[in-house]
């Protein structure tokens, strides 16, 4: 409850360096925040054209020329934020060690600043994909309302994943650099470009014990499908989200003094 209070009293810091990391990412462009808007709105357009227009890809089962582009949107924008987020947030304790030294404030604020700047990208992304949705007539109706309950598992995760392997990237350099390997076998042990079904169902079993295989098959269900994810699926993914999270603190409040002398 400390914790909380400590952030809640830094609020203003909190939101002003979002702010000013939001702005600093454009501040000399012409178009400036419209490139927050052209660059998802461009990969939207590409994803669609090629594989429904050009390749006409089609999933399994499913009698939509967009399905398997928002299939493909679906697993990458979230995969995105949840690489973004974790990528981040393991960096954060050593890309502001000279703020560490030389400023006194609670030193969770970083990995929340992190957690938020990636919320607001993903945010603005999302709600353009979901604007096209929409458009489409591929909006799934009601059943959208289940992306937050999977997007909060996620977020759990992801910040307990990243201020984990943040602290650790503190005194042992390497964590850093094996991740970023770990992160692209990742990517392809996670059906996000390719459907779960198709595979053996050997391997599908096995791909089942990735903690990002059923938050991502849960947005593809909801997204693709128009249909509840299985809630019992997502189940042990949100316990292991919370204990990750309870240990991270553990280990970030057991460390914190030695980060700045590391540093």
């Amino acid at each position: 409850m400390q914790m909380f209070k400590a952030l809640w009293a830094y609020r203003g810091f909190i939101f002003g360096s979002v702010r000013r990391e939001f702005q600093a990412k454009y501040s000399n462009s012409l178009l400036g925040f419209a490139w927050t808007v052209i660059n998802p709105l461009a990969m939207i357009a590409v994803y669609t054209l090629v594989f429904s227009q050009i390749m006409r890809a089609k999933l399994p089962g499913i009698d939509s020329q967009f399905a398997y582009s928002i299939y493909l949107c679906a697993g990458v924008l979230t995969w995105s934020f949840f690489s973004e987020t974790v990528s981040r947030a393991q960096n954060v304790f050593l890309e502001n060690a000279n703020l560490l030294k030389k400023i006194s404030f609670p030193r969770l604020c970083l990995p929340v600043i992190v957690v938020a700047n990636a919320s607001l990208n993903f945010s603005i992304i999302f709600g353009l994909f979901s604007i096209f949705l929409i458009i489409s007539g591929s909006f799934p109706g009601i059943v959208y309302l289940a992306i937050f309950p999977v997007l909060l598992v996620q977020v759990l995760f992801s910040v307990g994943l990243g201020i984990t392997l943040g602290v650790l990237n503190v005194f042992f350099r390497d964590v850093g650099q094996l991740f970023g390997v770990i992160l692209q076998f990742w990517f392809w042990l996670t059906p996000v470009v390719y459907p779960i079904n198709i595979l053996p169902v050997s391997v599908s079993d096995a791909m089942r014990y990735n903690p990002m295989t059923n938050i991502i098959t849960a947005y593809q269900k909801i997204l693709v499908n128009g249909q509840w994810p299985d809630w019992a699926s997502l189940l042990p993914v949100s316990v292991i989200a919370i204990l990750l999270c309870f240990w991270a603190m553990h280990l970030f409040r057991k460390h914190a003094g030695e980060m700045v002398d590391e540093l």
